[in-house]
């Protein structure tokens, strides 16, 4: 018996090679460690371009002098009406934090008794620029707000965790889909975005952030409420 193979059929088994054999975005070999925090938690590193970054979400629950406790803040009204540093887990559920890290509020970020271990700081939004830039924005870009770029979200984001859409991560970056916490304290978008304070300020109520989102390819730079609760990521400090 003779089968006739439609040039649709074709068509799709050419996409579906294309798809499997095609291009991918190559894996970059990048230089990676680890660093330590007054907690003890371990993290993984890497070093884009001129930058150490860490690879993971922080997790410390301690200042870095070692002896002042972060509050842990679970009841929605005491988180919408802090003005001083707090953090919690996702959901207030302790089993998120080996896989997410901890949430805090910019409060945290913004204590002079400082949330990153000694050599290390919560990165600005000037070395986000930096980040974005080596990957592949233009200055320009870099310097805009809401969405920019093209496809630096995708090079960042992890190969899991995302609800659809999940990233190349070439860097080793990972950055995860982890949702955050309303500045009222409600949870939300947990594999649908990747929210980060930086470390700088744009007023006395706002400061800058950094994410992505689960159908984006490209990273918004924006500014919110210090209240709300997001993720931290550190960097080096410069020699």
């Amino acid at each position: 018996m003779k089968f006739k193979i439609s040039c649709f059929v074709i068509f799709l088994f050419i996409l579906a090679a294309c798809d499997l054999f095609g291009p991918k975005d190559p894996v970059i070999n990048v230089e990676k460690g680890t660093m330590v925090d007054i907690d003890s938690n371990v993290y993984q590193t890497v070093k884009i371009g001129d930058q150490w970054w860490m690879a993971e979400n922080l997790k410390v629950t301690h200042y870095r002098d070692g002896t002042t406790l972060i509050p842990m803040v679970t009841v929605d009204s005491v988180w919408s009406n802090l003005v001083t540093g707090a953090y919690c887990y996702y959901e207030n559920n302790e089993e998120y934090i080996d896989s997410l890290g901890c949430i805090y509020n910019w409060y945290a970020v913004g204590d002079t008794r400082q949330l990153a271990p000694e050599g290390w700081h919560v990165a600005s939004d000037e070395e986000w620029k930096e980040l974005e830039m080596y990957v592949g924005m233009s200055q320009n870009e870099a310097d805009g707000e809401l969405v920019r770029g093209s496809d630096e979200g995708n090079k960042l984001k992890s190969l899991t965790s995302w609800a659809s859409n999940n990233g190349t991560d070439i860097y080793g970056f990972s950055l995860l889909g982890i949702g955050y916490r309303r500045s009222y304290g409600v949870f939300m978008s947990i594999g649908w975005s990747s929210p980060h304070w930086t470390s700088t300020e744009k007023d006395s109520a706002n400061a800058w952030l950094r994410s992505t989102t689960n159908s984006e390819t490209r990273m918004f730079r924006m500014y919110d409420d210090k209240r709300i609760g997001f993720y931290i990521r550190c960097v080096k400090d410069s020699l």
